[in-house]
């Protein structure tokens, strides 16, 4: 009996919470008070406020959330909340207002380019091409705003130069980088260059770390600062700026650590979250002149992240070498990034207005406004985030009598329905695509925006949807390695290794990229790049360096063949002029490039080894983990040198223990040993064997080591003055008959 009583009772209640929390989602009258929480560097816009629900609970039901029915609590909200915190902070916008650097509010796109991307520097000319890279730039997405120059990691760590030592290591030292800073900036580019503040494991600069960058960028003529895996940089650097009497704009990677930061550091990154419901970004809405650059660094389609930007009037991070993968924008995200370029370019006084005003309603679920008011004029951008397109009744804004409308997105000017006190827009939105209007008040179009709105009308002809949105990874090529005269036996000081049968398995060690396509290296029967690879070799019978070359060795060649490289900058860099100095002799040879190893091969009647027959010499069939077998055995190999100062290897030889099956010796963790080159279109790679004795402490970005024989390192190649290393070192091999 008490049982079926209570029965609908329980139905009752149920129904009700249901309906409760329904109405505490949809009914603005018992919203609660309206509280701004950041998330990260980015605030959640009208109702989208983390109500604690689990993940999947929040993304059924968001959909659900009154947006345009929250807007007014919420802006105000965020105007309360924006005072308290400028004043929390004590906020002051002098570096904002400084005449040289103004600069960085129209700073809109900026890619990250690798001093190594063949469209910056020809290997060939050994020139820098900065038309060139700018010519592509410009055909491909309308150009660039700013350029962050990399010349550092992925390769730094392969010995201890330090971050600044790779920049004076540059093809032309200072003087040729100095020279490209000018070429860019008389095109209209500025130029940055990066902070690496985890190398504290390489040579030590003998001077603090704010002072030797902003020292270095002052004698190149830099525009800038990025501060890598920096979560802000200190006051430090811009003191150091100011007395280094260069104006930096400093640009951290990361979300500030602390609010403050936004007063010095002008520009950052945005590794935003990006949702169907835009997020607003935090730093922009505290000091609207604050410009990020929203990146997704391995994101192939490119439109939620320009989307987001668009909608905040953000930057975007054109950023397409990544450390050696190519991730070309489709044409899609391309043409629309240049779109979205033209129209910052055009109105950038409106993009850091004071008065922008994010979230804006709009008419339609799934599109979402921002407006940004100026002096006679106001900017709404728009994106569409839904996946189809709309065309009818898209935003109704405030109108004003005589204000005209006029559509950036497609070039025309708008016909507007007045209703009452607004006007109701119409115009085309493409799916998952953009949309701008600008309201002008009064007197006729201006003649800078009325050859703006042809041009734009013209590529707006071709709608977004025509442009194709596939993305492909670039393929890459294997430099051939000529044959040698074939010997019959082993030449002095080498060994025979027999024609036989193995597997080929090797994985890259590169740091980032996990297993995208494009990845690593393509070997010669694979479809594409990856970075795990696995082919059944049939290996023909050659012979092989004992041990890796030595100084001596390399001296008798540059002495019989008077080799001068035409780059000789850090050639035989630890010898003391022509010859290693005294009781180096028996040591490898290192701080050669793989121009100079290859010379030294040709003249001994050799060659290069491809990496699997440096990997069959070492490993012979039974896929062993290291020359002498399965586990890491500390006497076959050198002690690791993990002080800041690399010092020199060990004299080939010291270490028997470590022979492989066939009796070639030093194979592993001795030195690093050149193989075969990989190129594409944009970069150049040498796949180095073996691993060294040298490897820096303090932070896992360095070079990773890669002692295991199912394991290869890519180093990124440029020119020989960057690319010879301490720790580089090779052998040759002859052609068996």
């Amino acid at each position: 009996m008490c049982a079926s009583t209570n029965r609908p009772s329980k139905r009752r209640d149920w129904a009700g919470l249901i309906t409760g929390l329904l109405l505490a989602v949809n009914s603005p009258a018992q919203a609660a008070p309206v509280e701004i929480k950041p998330r990260g560097s980015q605030i959640a816009g009208p109702a989208q406020e983390d109500r604690g629900e689990p993940d999947w609970q929040a993304r059924m039901n968001n959909w659900q959330r009154d947006s345009a029915g929250a807007f007014e609590p919420w802006l105000q909200a965020m105007r309360a909340w924006r005072s308290q915190r400028l004043k929390a902070i004590g906020y002051d916008d002098a570096q904002y207002r400084r005449p040289d650097l103004l600069w960085t509010q129209r700073n809109f796109v900026q890619p990250q380019a690798m001093m190594e991307d063949r469209y910056l520097y020809d290997p060939l000319t050994r020139r820098y091409t900065p038309d060139r890279y700018l010519a592509d730039l410009n055909r491909r997405y309308g150009g660039i705003d700013s350029v962050l120059l990399w010349p550092v990691y992925p390769n730094i760590g392969i010995d201890d130069r330090n971050q600044w030592d790779m920049l004076r290591d540059l093809p032309g030292g200072l003087p040729a980088l100095r020279q490209l800073v000018k070429d860019f900036q008389s095109r209209g580019v500025r130029v940055l260059f990066p902070l690496l503040p985890w190398d504290q494991g390489s040579r030590e600069e003998g001077k603090p770390m704010p002072q030797a960058i902003a020292e270095l960028m002052a004698e190149i003529g830099a525009d800038g600062i990025n501060g890598d895996t920096m979560d802000g940089l200190p006051l430090a650097y811009r003191q150091a700026a100011d007395a280094s009497g260069r104006a930096l704009l400093l640009q951290p990677e990361l979300s500030f650590k602390d609010d403050a930061m936004l007063a010095f550091n002008q520009q950052s990154w945005g590794y935003w979250e990006t949702p169907l419901v835009p997020m607003v970004s935090q730093w922009k809405w505290l000091e609207p002149r604050h410009l990020i650059h929203v990146s997704d660094r391995w994101a192939t389609d490119r439109h939620n992240i320009m989307q987001a930007a668009f909608f905040n009037g953000a930057g975007i991070q054109s950023w397409e070498n990544i450390w050696g993968w190519w991730n070309q924008f489709t044409p899609r995200d391309a043409e629309a990034l240049r779109r979205i370029a033209n129209i910052y370019r055009t109105v950038p006084e409106l993009i850091s207005s004071p008065d922008w005003v994010p979230h804006l309603p709009t008419q339609h679920y799934g599109v979402y406004a921002s407006s940004f008011a100026g002096a006679g004029r106001t900017l709404w951008t728009l994106v569409n985030r839904n996946d189809f397109a709309l065309d009818e009744a898209i935003v109704k804004v405030a109108h004003r009598p005589g204000r005209r409308y006029f559509d950036l997105w497609r070039g025309v000017e708008l016909s507007v329905r007045v209703d009452g006190a607004d006007a109701v827009l119409s115009f085309e939105m493409e799916a998952l695509a953009y949309g701008a209007v600008l309201g002008l008040d009064e007197g006729p179009l201006p003649a800078e925006l009325a050859a703006f709105m042809k041009a734009q009308q013209a590529r707006a002809s071709q709608p977004l949807r025509a442009y194709s949105a596939e993305w492909k990874p670039l393929p890459q090529a294997m430099l051939p390695i000529a044959a040698t005269r074939p010997a019959s036996q082993a030449p002095s000081g080498m060994v025979a290794i027999p024609a036989g049968e193995f597997d080929f398995r090797v994985t890259g060690v590169e740091i980032e990229g996990e297993n995208r396509p494009g990845m690593d290296v393509q070997y010669p029967w694979e479809l594409f790049p990856r970075r795990a690879h696995l082919h059944r070799m049939a290996s023909k019978r050659f012979f092989i360096d004992r041990f890796p070359v030595t100084n001596a060795q390399f001296k008798a060649f540059i002495d019989a063949a008077d080799y001068r490289p035409a780059d000789a900058h850090n050639f035989l860099k630890a010898w003391a002029g022509r010859a290693p100095k005294p009781g180096d002799e028996q040591r490898p040879v290192t701080w050669v490039s793989i121009e100079d190893a290859r010379a030294y091969c040709h003249w001994a009647g050799k060659r290069l080894p491809h990496e699997w027959e440096w990997q069959y010499a070492a490993q012979g069939s039974d896929g062993r983990q290291y020359p002498w077998g399965n586990q890491w055995l500390a006497a076959a190999a050198p002690p690791p040198a993990t002080a800041r100062d690399m010092p020199p290897p060990a004299p080939v030889g010291t270490y028997p223990l470590g022979a492989s099956p066939f009796g070639v010796q030093d194979m592993v963790g001795l030195v690093w040993q050149w193989t075969d080159e990989f190129s594409d279109e944009h970069t150049r790679a040498a796949v180095l064997r073996g691993g060294s004795y040298y490897r820096p402490q303090g932070s896992h970005w360095y070079f990773p080591p890669a002692l295991k024989l199912n394991e290869h390192g890519k180093y990124l190649l440029m020119a020989p003055a960057k690319d010879r290393a301490g720790s580089i070192g090779f052998r040759c091999v002859v052609d068996g008959s």
